[in-house]
């Protein structure tokens, strides 16, 4: 991992992600989950080519269940947006083909903000 991809817990969550000067990523993953895995190395290149722009994180629901819990997080893999410590954008399920279309998107969606 690099400073853009990084793992992110229960106790650091409200730091590293809801007071991010950048717009983050979250990766609500799982070791048993087929599909995080297929998303996993999309996520991680992905993340290089965003640098500046939006940060990326992982987080494993099984070792870390508050945030998820708390979120509402039900299915693996989803992926929510936070800007300014608030959700913005949520996707549930695998989309490896479609998914910088989906952070260009999204990302155009807060500009316009």
């Amino acid at each position: 991992m690099h400073s853009n991809l990084f793992n992110v817990t229960d106790q650091d969550f409200e730091e590293k992600v809801l007071q991010s000067s950048l717009p983050v990523i979250v990766d609500f993953t799982a070791q048993w989950c087929p599909p995080c895995h297929a998303l996993s190395p999309v996520f991680a290149r992905l993340s290089e080519e965003y640098i500046g722009k939006l940060r990326f994180a992982k987080m494993d629901v099984d070792e870390q269940p508050d945030v998820p819990i708390a979120l509402r997080v039900q299915a693996m893999p989803t992926l929510i947006l936070f800007r300014d410590g608030k959700e913005v954008s949520r996707v549930v399920g695998p989309h490896p083909a479609r998914l910088k279309q989906i952070l260009d998107r999204a990302l155009s969606e807060l500009v316009a903000l």
